[in-house]
């Protein structure tokens, strides 16, 4: 199976009541998600998050820490995905959709409702915890032959 990794954030609103949901275009379905993605190769993780929701939502972001991360494997695509999930703030840009052949949909959604989408815990109310870990960029070593 082929390792991909993907990138979230995890976004409120001032008031801290609503999450920041993408509304993404599937094969046979439309389905919510955190603004997120793949990560590029020679890319780190913090890089691709702060990307994808450049993308997706026209937002800068900055990065806040690991909210959370977990796996799934997806064997019809032959996937193994570890979703690295941060918490951001919001830093500037505007709202937009910049890719509407991928994303049909940007809202403000209520947190309670967003849990339903987000994969990350049998347990209601984490989503609104303000635990996360630091996430560190230890330095790039390139070894020369």
């Amino acid at each position: 199976m082929k390792r991909v990794d993907v990138t979230y954030v995890l976004l409120f609103d001032e008031q801290e009541k609503n999450v920041l949901m993408v509304k993404n275009k599937g094969d046979h379905f439309s389905y919510y998600t955190l603004p997120g993605g793949a990560v590029e190769p020679e890319e780190t993780l913090a890089e691709a998050a702060i990307r994808e929701v450049k993308e997706e939502t026209g937002l800068d972001v900055e990065i806040d820490g690991v909210f959370s991360v977990s796996e799934a494997f997806f064997e019809e695509r032959g996937h193994h995905a570890v979703f690295f999930t941060f918490r951001g703030k919001i830093i500037g840009g505007d709202i937009n959709i910049s890719m509407p052949d991928e994303i049909e949909e940007i809202t403000w959604m209520d947190s309670q409702e967003a849990e339903e989408y987000i994969h990350i815990t049998n347990s209601k109310g984490l989503i609104k915890s303000k635990s996360s870990v630091p996430y560190l960029l230890r330095e790039r070593v390139i070894r020369k032959s």
